[in-house]
């Protein structure tokens, strides 16, 4: 039988980074990966990382302190973010940057322009600065493991970074060919897997190699505490011994009865590995641990896409929808929301109830454009780089030649479209959208059009002559924010609030220290890798086993 002084569970950020710190407590350390794959979630996404105050920001000439990331997390929480965790979270940040840093491959730098998701809120930073990502990382330098991490079906091109695309720069500058060739050649990649790819350098320089196949099923508890976790293999069941366990292992929106019994509403198109089926939180309730955020999700309208496009028929739509000469209408034909906002405050639109008939007044919902803009940005499939004149979009894309005819395939009211269409008009040509203050905020201003970054119109502009198209949106989720709660070290508490020894959860498996909203780019990873810091580290320095 194995035996360790800290097992972790699930290797996305989170639980690399719980490894390699309790590795520096002194800790003997075993990481067990449900899937044949390492990297999860995170392997998956973007690469970003959200923490306040950080060095690079500072550094960058950007201004930022403990107070004001305290008082933007207290302006978004409504009362869901616990003060404790908050606290610990804006303390640790820069801590947890410096120390990877120091003692792994990982380094950050600063998308030093990037504003906050909600950079007006008091404490807010419509400058940027928050942000990080990694450089690329060489994957040549992982060995036999370079082919053993997660590839997403949304990031086909992994030798970029997002601070390169015309996202991540406040005048885009395209990659030289050459240096696009040279990461080729080299197998340097960006985005979810310069994170994974330097996380993972990181444990197997200290010996620790991840043992896929292992799904966690049970936690072995003896005289009310941990005492080891039981796994299950492709060649049964087997139990590992240690006297602390620290969950990572990812949500529950791959979980139909979890969903439908937890979140506030419905969530049908999840976007990230399917494995996350919530094992962590069965675990964690199974052990007694009290329950905290359970009806959140990262939320993010997403649309249907034939498997040509996405393995998954499925896509997060971002960009898209914030490109002038769109707007988002629910099945009365009426504008409900800025179609520019960020994706988990956009996704969560779709959750409005409509008192007289008992439904989802949002849902369905179509993101409407026309030829002209299909002409020069596309649709789908990432944005034009060459001007298409009256190129007609795939039959997956709904296509009307009239508002009328577009409204009739949709089954929606036509002439309430119509009107739909001519408000949006007579505001864009105004420079004001009086309904949902679009192109106001700092955040709408940095997406949209990358050729009139910072201004209204990069955003807002008007939907004209026909023939028109339309795209159904779903209620999708990058993943889910319920979980066991913790206290500021991540252990897990118990119903009456006291610790359950050797017990730890970091990322999407725990309570989000988020609550219901997203701080910025990187606010899923950023806390993941804080907390998975600061429980590594707790736990690597409250171990029995010798």
């Amino acid at each position: 039988m194995q035996e360790f002084d800290v097992v972790v569970l699930g290797t996305g950020a989170a639980g690399l980074t719980a490894a390699i710190t309790a590795h520096e407590q002194g800790a003997r350390v075993g990481i067990f990966e449900k899937s044949e794959r390492v990297g999860g979630t995170t392997a998956w996404s973007g690469g970003q990382i959200w923490i306040p105050n950080n060095p690079h920001q500072i550094a960058a000439g950007k201004t930022d302190s403990r107070e004001e990331a305290l008082t933007y997390l207290g302006a978004l929480s409504h009362g869901l973010i616990p003060d404790d965790i908050a606290a610990a979270f804006v303390d640790s940040g820069a801590e947890m940057v410096r120390f990877l840093e120091e003692r792994t491959p990982v380094r950050f730098y600063s998308v030093s322009e990037f504003p906050d998701y909600h950079p007006e809120l008091p404490g807010g930073k419509p400058e940027g600065g928050r942000t990080l990502e990694c450089p690329p990382y060489p994957f040549g330098d992982l060995g036999a493991w370079k082919d053993r991490v997660e590839v997403s079906p949304y990031f086909p091109d992994y030798h970029i970074a997002v601070g390169e695309t015309t996202l991540g720069q406040p005048v885009p500058v395209p990659m030289p060919p050459e240096e696009r060739q040279r990461r080729i050649d080299n197998d340097e990649r960006g985005l979810g897997h310069s994170v994974i790819g330097r996380l993972l350098r990181g444990c197997l320089d200290r010996g620790i190699a991840p043992a896929t196949g292992h799904r966690a099923v049970e936690l072995v508890m003896e005289g009310g505490r941990v005492a080891g976790v039981v796994l299950e293999t492709a060649s049964g069941r087997t139990e590992v011994r240690a006297p602390n366990v620290i969950l990572a292992t990812g949500g529950f929106e791959w979980d139909a009865d979890l969903v439908r019994a937890f979140l506030r509403g419905p969530m049908t198109h999840p976007v990230s590995v399917p494995t996350n089926t919530g094992d962590g939180l069965k675990m964690a309730m199974r052990a007694g641990a009290m329950l905290g955020n359970m009806r959140e999700a990262w939320w993010a309208p997403v649309i249907e896409v034939p498997e040509t496009l996405v393995s998954m028929k499925r896509q997060l739509i971002s960009a898209g929808r914030t490109l002038p000469g769109t707007i988002i209408v629910n099945a009365d034909g009426k504008r409900f929301l800025n179609e520019a906002a960020n994706y988990n405050a956009a996704g969560a639109a779709f959750h409005e109830q409509d008192t007289a008939t008992s439904s989802y007044r949002n849902l369905p919902a179509w993101v409407i454009f026309n030829q002209r803009f299909y002409d020069k940005y596309g649709f789908g499939g990432g944005l034009r780089t060459e001007y298409a004149a009256g190129e007609r979009a795939p039959d997956w894309i709904a296509y009307g030649e009239t508002l009328h005819a577009l409204a009739e395939r949709l089954g929606i009211p036509g002439d309430a479209l119509a009107a739909t269409v001519e408000r949006f008009n007579t505001m864009v040509r105004a420079g004001y959208d009086a309904d949902f203050r679009r192109g106001e905020s700092a955040h709408d201003r940095w997406w949209g059009d990358p050729a009139f970054k910072g201004q209204k119109r990069g955003t807002l502009g008007p939907i004209k002559d026909g023939p028109y198209y339309a795209v159904e949106l779903k209620c999708g989720a990058l993943g889910t924010k319920g979980g066991p709660q913790t206290d500021a070290d991540a252990r897990v508490v118990d119903l009456d609030g006291n610790v359950i020894e050797g017990l730890y959860a970091a990322g999407n498996v725990m309570a989000s220290p988020m609550g219901m909203t997203y701080g910025g780019a990187g606010g899923t990873l950023g806390p993941a890798m804080v907390f998975g810091y600061r429980a590594g580290r707790h736990a690597g320095r409250h171990n029995a086993v010798r």
